[in-house]
């Protein structure tokens, strides 16, 4: 079952979820010296983002993030590259930077998941944050997603919805210019993340937000997986959570 948090605003849900992931990679270098987390990208981590890098208590040279998804075929100087929004928003403003260990698109696809898979193979994931799409996608797993391979990372076709959302939030000029296809973190690697953070913020997913939490189980609906996942939170400004019959 997720932990809905419902919060006022997009600045308060960015600083609670920063302050809820940083608590798990500070307990995380406390036990084992080290902490190994999933980075996210898009609207939805921009606040959250912010407050991580000022967090205090950690040592971010003793962190190993794992990025979760990037386009097949995007260059890292296009402005809707993903490597590029992690290199300005999360290591920049860092004095000492985590390993980051970025999905680099721009070659053969299956020869960067087969070297993705082996670094993250057997690591212990203390943290991942993400958000949901609004065709309730999680990472860049569409629907119907694949809920059974335990590849780490794979290559995926976007649909529409997806694709849509990104020329919608303005990453790309016009919705032909969206990539197609893209390098995704699986649905099995996400849920063995020991927490799963969320944020999910605007009435544009306000009803990926109810299919995912309201809903059946279904690769139709992505993110309805987190439902079988024992530690999830996830932060939801009340425009998000407009859907929901709990709320």
């Amino acid at each position: 079952m997720v932990d809905i948090r419902i919060v006022p605003d997009k600045a308060t849900l960015g600083a609670k979820a920063a302050a809820l992931g940083a608590q798990a990679i500070r307990d995380a270098q406390a036990r084992f010296g080290h902490a190994n987390i999933i980075v996210a990208t898009g609207a939805s981590q921009f606040e959250l983002l912010q407050n991580l890098v000022v967090a205090e208590g950690i040592d971010w040279a003793k962190v190993t993030a794992f990025h979760l998804d990037e386009y097949v075929g995007l260059t890292e100087e296009h402005p809707a590259s993903f490597r590029r929004y992690l290199r300005l928003r999360f290591l920049a403003p860092l004095a000492n930077a985590p390993e980051f260990i970025p999905v680099d698109g721009e070659g053969d696809p299956q020869a960067e998941t087969a070297r993705l898979n082996a670094l993250i193979a057997g690591k212990r994931i203390d943290v991942c944050f993400a958000g949901i799409g609004e065709n309730c996608h999680v990472a860049f797993n569409d629907p119907p997603a694949d809920f059974d391979t335990e590849q780490p990372y794979i290559v995926v076709t976007l649909d529409e919805g997806c694709r849509q959302q990104q020329f919608g939030e303005g990453w790309f000029p016009t919705f032909e210019s969206v990539p197609q296809r893209a390098i995704s973190m699986s649905v099995r690697q996400i849920l063995k993340s020991a927490l799963i953070v969320l944020s999910v913020s605007d009435e544009r997913k306000a009803k990926a937000t109810r299919d995912a939490l309201e809903g059946p189980v279904s690769n139709l609906y992505p993110a309805s997986i987190l439902q079988t996942h024992g530690n999830t939170v996830m932060f939801i400004d009340p425009p998000a959570a407009s859907l929901l019959t709990s709320a």
